[in-house]
């Protein structure tokens, strides 16, 4: 299998792999051209990848278009599993949105930016003056429910059609964000199964085949945030097999190159 990444960092240790930078992808298009399969290629590329050059990629074009953008992704989820996302209003930055949310919204509340990840651009406002500090820096309201938690929620990651790895994000004390990268810790114990069970059963419904999904628990019910397609490495404690490999192993058994290859020795073609 011809095999092209523009990720050289999340296919290491894929057996045969050309990387090749995205901003070159025209400058080596033949070697594209000729790939069968092109793994993480970035947002922009996925158009003339898929479209225009016909070619399988993965994360699959699902992945990369609702993972793209947080507004596109809760309007998905609100679609398929409304009953697991906190309440949401998504709105036109106007005066009179950002009045009525104020009169509408208990404080606190959370807002977000449409495109960004490991926790930055999300933020929960306490008072009147941070949404309108918000509302000068943002095209789009995203205006969420803050939900009462005990200071973590459960990252879920998706490696293929399988659930690669599951732990806690722990926060520290007082403060809101539980990220890795925001100096959350990691736990392993005590994984609610029927969570974990839960996010593998939307994973599939919407061919989401790498991602790692934020739950939240908030009196005793399950919320999802969001997820990542691009997830962090740092709480990862699958011993079995990297990241790469697992991905090796699922494209090896879903991607069929479109070349035909030769008959086994002896074969009989009728």
């Amino acid at each position: 299998m011809r095999i092209v990444t523009f990720n050289a960092f999340r296919t290491i240790g894929i057996p045969g792999v050309r990387y090749i930078k995205p901003e070159h992808m025209f400058n080596e298009i033949n070697v594209i051209k000729k790939a069968d399969i092109v793994l993480f290629p970035e947002t922009w590329q996925v158009p003339t990848l898929v479209h225009g050059l016909k070619k399988q990629i993965f994360p699959s074009i699902e992945t990369m278009q609702i993972g793209a953008n947080k507004i596109e992704m809760t309007r998905v989820l609100q679609a398929i599993a409304n009953e697991y996302i906190p309440y949401t209003e998504i709105l036109a930055n106007t005066e009179g949105n950002i009045t009525n949310v104020l009169e509408t919204f208990p404080l606190p509340f959370v807002v977000k930016e449409a495109k960004n990840s490991m926790g930055k651009g999300v933020f929960l406002i306490e008072d009147e003056q941070a949404f309108v500090e918000y509302a000068k820096n943002t095209d789009i309201l995203y205006v969420q429910e803050y939900l009462p938690n005990d200071g973590r929620d459960l990252r879920v990651c998706i490696v293929g059609d399988q659930v690669y790895d599951a732990y806690w994000r722990i926060g520290q004390d007082g403060e809101f964000l539980h990220n890795v990268a925001q100096g959350g810790k990691v736990s392993h114990q005590y994984i609610p199964e029927d969570a974990v069970t839960l996010i593998l059963k939307l994973a599939k419904q919407l061919n989401v085949n790498h991602a790692g999904f934020d739950i939240i628990v908030s009196e005793g019910k399950y919320y999802i945030l969001e997820f990542n397609v691009l997830f962090g490495n740092q709480g990862l404690n699958n011993q079995s097999q990297s990241v790469a490999q697992a991905i090796h192993e699922y494209i090896k058994k879903n991607f069929v190159p479109p070349h035909p290859t030769s008959p086994a020795p002896g074969k009989i073609i009728s």
